[in-house]
């Protein structure tokens, strides 16, 4: 069952089973999901017609504190999907030790097709509707798929008209005027870079002029890729739902940056739609690949920044990367897995390549909660010591216990944690 990110997830830690040092009894418990919900989403759009839409909202575990995820708004959307990021989003929060535990949203849609009046109808349902299990002290939602500040802002007032007063902790990823914190938006893909450099340091290889390839140019991509080309690596391919651009050489991560950022398509980019430099100096010059063909390209580090699920058994054997650093959720399948761990390929698991952003989430909340806010300098730093103390100790105990992966040592840190906080609060009633 390749295709269910629920069964990858579990997969993922049966494997881990054997080394930790968790009850049978917890860990069949940490295999279930508290509580599910379902909500039915009539919104009455633009266009008059009235479309009812499917929303999810999973809390996977509570052990270690209030429930923290992002919300979603993608067509794929599914409740095995959403409950699967809820658990990574539970292993996620314990890994890099924050006080949550792992939820997450999301709503089955095309954003794509909707206006942006429809989007705030949708949000504002959305939130009415999984409301009496969302709060400050009990869960609370972020920015993900297809979901970004201005989502955040719609989520935190409906929230807050029922409530009577303004609740700014209720989301984290709000714009700034609202309680919003610097360097939110880059945290993901600047945790992203700060891992890959981190194991550049480990296996004593340079960053500089590495190759990388960046699969998905949205959010995180784009930022992981901006800050590994600040740090000297070369980003020879990335990619969108429109085809991906090459250039071996390099590419100009800049230039790709401020055409996607003006609302472009990297199909258009490869073509020369819209391209050129604004100093007159010569044009990047890509290649245009598909997004498969990116995966399967010869560099130092493979970076899936999309969807779950695009390191299969099918492509893993054409994969040519000496080392995975995953920005997306779950977009390695356990199958896959094997393969590269009996060719000694590096992988960075999601649950800590990708954790700047909730980090920083809980940085934000809990300046909120303070009425208090850091200037970007000490969110950034606090992100640095956080996500790379997390690094350390996964490398301490790959090393340690000599285990078969980092997936593998990751979790074992992570659900002997969460498992701890269950068997200090024991069973109810």
């Amino acid at each position: 069952m390749a295709d269910d990110p629920f069964e990858n997830m579990l997969a993922q830690m049966d494997r881990a089973e054997e080394y930790a040092d968790v009850d049978h009894g917890v860990f069949e418990r940490l295999k279930h999901p508290e509580r599910t919900l379902k909500v039915t989403l009539p919104v009455e759009l633009d266009s008059g017609e009235v479309e009812v839409f499917e929303g999810y909202r999973c809390q996977f575990d509570s052990a270690r504190g209030p429930f923290k995820g992002g919300v979603r708004f993608h067509p794929s959307v599914t409740q095995r999907e959403v409950e699967a990021l809820a658990g990574w989003m539970t292993w996620k929060t314990a890994l890099v030790d924050l006080p949550y535990g792992g939820a997450k949203g999301g709503v089955i849609c095309e954003p794509k097709d909707l206006t942006q009046n429809d989007l705030e109808s949708l949000t504002r349902r959305y939130t009415e509707g999984i409301r009496r299990m969302i709060g400050p002290e009990t869960d609370v939602p972020a920015p993900d798929m297809n979901t970004n500040p201005q989502t955040m802002a719609w989520m935190m007032d409906t929230y807050s008209m029922y409530e009577g007063h303004s609740i700014p902790q209720v989301v984290t990823g709000k714009p700034l005027e609202i309680g919003g914190t610097p360097g939110r938006v880059e945290a993901t893909g600047r945790g992203v870079s700060l891992v890959t450099e981190r194991l550049f340091e480990y296996l004593d290889r340079d960053l500089s002029d590495a190759s990388i390839a960046i699969q998905g140019f949205g959010n995180v991509g784009s930022n992981a890729a901006r800050l590994l080309d600040e740090s000297g690596a070369n980003v020879v391919a990335t990619s969108d739902v429109t085809g991906a651009a090459y250039d071996p050489d390099g590419l100009d991560v800049a230039a790709l940056g401020a055409h996607v950022d003006a609302g472009g398509l990297i199909e258009e980019y490869v073509a020369g739609e819209y391209r050129g430099n604004a100093d007159g100096s010569s044009w990047d010059d890509p290649d245009a690949i598909t997004n498969a063909e990116l995966l399967t390209l010869d560099v130092d580090v493979l970076i899936p920044a999309a969807v779950e699920g695009v390191i299969t058994a099918d492509n893993v054997d054409d994969l040519r990367a000496s080392a995975i650093v995953e920005a997306a959720n779950g977009p390695t399948t356990v199958a896959a897995d094997k393969a590269l761990s009996e060719r000694d390929i590096q992988v960075v698991p999601d649950i800590l390549a990708n954790a700047g952003g909730v980090i920083v989430s809980y940085l934000e909340w809990v300046q909120n909660a303070q009425e208090f806010s850091w200037p970007l300098e000490t969110v950034n730093a606090e992100l640095e010591r956080r996500i790379g103390s997390a690094f350390d100790k996964t490398i301490e105990q790959y090393d340690t216990k000599d285990l078969p992966d980092l997936r593998t040592a990751a979790y074992t840190l992570a659900l002997e944690r969460t498992a701890k906080a269950h068997e200090y609060r024991g069973l109810f009633p």
